[in-house]
């Protein structure tokens, strides 16, 4: 059963990231508005019936702010530390929340959730691997550096949204104030574009084929200047920018092993790209 994958929106304005197989789907955050993401899932042709939960990595308003409409409309179960719940003031049906804890797989149907912690600004920041038939997808941004567990994580994947925030030259020279420029760039701010391409350099896994670099600054860094650091070290591997305006086409991983690029169209999706791990 193949796993099926998409930013709905990846920055600093909201962010949201679907993964799902045939029959159930989780949401790693939920920083669109409860409209918005449906709306997008629906020009993706993917269900909203399949969302069976909602995974909060911390709580940063573009990570949460349609959470609640989420799980009150759709029933959807919230799993979310007592920290960040705490710290992120959400209105949530006490039915519906459910913890996680670090290290500790959380089954959802056919797909497996493992929440590992990283560093960031949060209260209790965590990052997830979203696997299932044979296939491990990172979702790993928000970090202020690649710590030991990020690098376990990240080596482990097929496929990964990794954070390339920001580029060093752009925030120095730009308009944010010193203390600003030290938060974002510091250990427990984000990932720069050097630190990010460092990472996928040195720890990628062997059968890496997807990378979508995420969560881009929108005036400390462009996707072009993206575009042009990962593209002469891509080989045989998909790399993908996500947007902040848009979602990102419905990308497709099936099985473990050797792997082979081909293309398919979805309803609502043009040149959409499937990626068959076998």
């Amino acid at each position: 059963m193949p796993l099926f994958i998409s930013s709905l929106n990846s920055g600093s304005n909201a962010n949201c990231y679907y993964i799902g197989n045939d029959t159930e789907a989780v949401l790693v955050d939920a920083g669109l508005s409860c409209r918005e993401t449906e709306r997008r899932m629906l020009k993706l042709g993917l269900s909203m019936e399949k969302v069976k939960a909602i995974f909060v990595s911390h709580e940063h308003a573009d990570h949460i702010t349609g959470v609640p409409g989420l799980s009150k409309k759709f029933s959807l179960p919230v799993y979310i530390t007592p920290a960040t719940l705490e710290h992120s003031r959400i209105p949530l049906t006490p039915s519906l929340v459910r913890s996680f804890t670090h290290g500790k797989a959380v089954p959802v149907g056919g797909l497996s959730v493992l929440p590992f912690r990283k560093k960031h600004d949060g209260k209790d920041p965590h990052s997830f691997v979203v696997s299932g038939s044979g296939v491990n997808v990172g979702v790993i941004t928000d970090i202020g550096f690649a710590c030991k567990q990020v690098i376990k994580h990240f080596s482990q994947c097929q496929a990964v949204f990794l954070e390339s925030n920001y580029c060093d030259t752009m925030l120095r020279n730009g308009s944010y104030p010193y203390h600003l420029q030290q938060r974002i760039s510091g250990d427990e701010g984000h990932l720069s574009n050097a630190q990010a391409l460092e990472l996928f350099l040195h720890y990628k896994a062997p059968d890496l084929r997807l990378l979508i670099l995420s969560h881009l600054s929108k005036n400390n860094n462009t996707p072009e200047l993206v575009e042009q650091l990962f593209a002469p070290h891509a080989n045989d591997i998909d790399i993908v920018v996500a947007s902040r305006y848009a979602p990102s086409p419905v990308f497709c991983l099936e099985g473990t092993g050797r792997a082979a690029i081909s293309t398919t169209k979805r309803k609502g999706v043009k040149n959409e790209r499937q990626l068959s791990l076998f």
